[in-house]
């Protein structure tokens, strides 16, 4: 639990260059604000459009950008440093892959979020699927390449493939898995957490997508689940005496905001009913 690889070699890249020269992030590096609190704090800057920034350096996030916007950034005069997640970068080759091979490209995602906008920015002809009802925007071609926003939970992508396989069965299809590691394991570990608690705490900033696919998961198994962005959010009246209460977190949590949520919740432990056995009052970490 706590922030992914990806999250954590940009954080290091952009606090490297903050200790010499002013820099901006172009967009949210993560979608947590204790992050981003801190990363102000050290003067960083962030601008959601190039066009606002004010230094000469800018920073492309962990969700990544298109080439186009990269060859935009470095016209207009700034120096443009890379802090793309090798598993976004992973994801951004297999997209072209799919058209160079004359694949129509169909990707799985929100279409407002910053990674599919960036995926698609080099596109001039794409479908965005988030649902089944969106399946019927695929033009009937005769080649579909599918691939997916990396955060998108495997069970939705792998039921949207096999319906857009059912709806083109003439056409040649090819599906490329570009979800990445480390949200298969924590979506895995949320089902195996919603199955062995009756409470469920998912830590993680409001507009973490990862975040909310971990809740939505778990409360497909745990009637009681409960997203929080930090330890301010906790209620004690959510928990009962004999409560297994379970915690997992989205990959863009960092752990010195997960730590006190664990501590207040082993704090209100030790003051519920002494009849209380270890077993029944355990915490599960994911």
């Amino acid at each position: 639990m706590g922030l992914c690889f990806g999250i954590k070699d940009a954080i290091q890249l952009t606090e490297e260059i903050a200790r010499n020269e002013p820099v901006t992030i172009f967009g949210p590096l993560a979608h947590n604000a204790s992050i981003q609190n801190r990363l102000v704090e050290k003067g960083v800057q962030f601008a959601d459009k190039h066009q606002d920034a004010r230094t000469e350096t800018l920073i492309v996030t962990a969700h990544g950008t298109s080439d186009r916007m990269r060859r935009e950034m470095r016209e207009a005069g700034f120096q443009v440093q890379d802090a793309t997640c090798p598993l976004v970068h992973f994801a951004h080759r297999s997209l072209m892959e799919l058209v160079k091979e004359g694949y129509y490209p169909v990707i799985i995602g929100k279409a407002d979020h910053i990674e599919v906008r960036g995926l698609t920015g080099d596109l001039d002809t794409y479908t965005i699927v988030l649902n089944h009802g969106d399946i019927k925007k695929i033009p009937n071609v005769k080649r579909i390449g599918i691939m997916s926003q990396t955060t998108q939970p495997m069970d939705r992508v792998q039921s949207l493939v096999e319906k857009i396989k059912l709806r083109f069965p003439q056409a040649e299809i090819r599906f490329t898995d570009t979800v990445c590691h480390p949200t298969k394991q924590r979506q895995k570990a949320a089902i195996d957490l919603g199955q062995e608690s009756d409470v469920v705490i998912v830590i993680g900033g409001k507009t973490s997508n990862n975040t909310r696919q971990l809740s939505d998961t778990v409360s497909r198994f745990c009637e009681r689940v409960h997203q929080i962005e930090n330890v301010a959010d906790l209620c004690e009246s959510w928990f009962q005496s004999d409560d297994n209460v379970g915690i997992t977190a989205g990959t863009s949590t960092p752990d010195e905001v997960i730590q006190p949520v664990i501590q207040q919740l082993n704090a209100w432990n030790s003051s519920w009913s002494p009849i209380l056995s270890e077993a029944n009052s355990k915490v599960f970490v994911e």
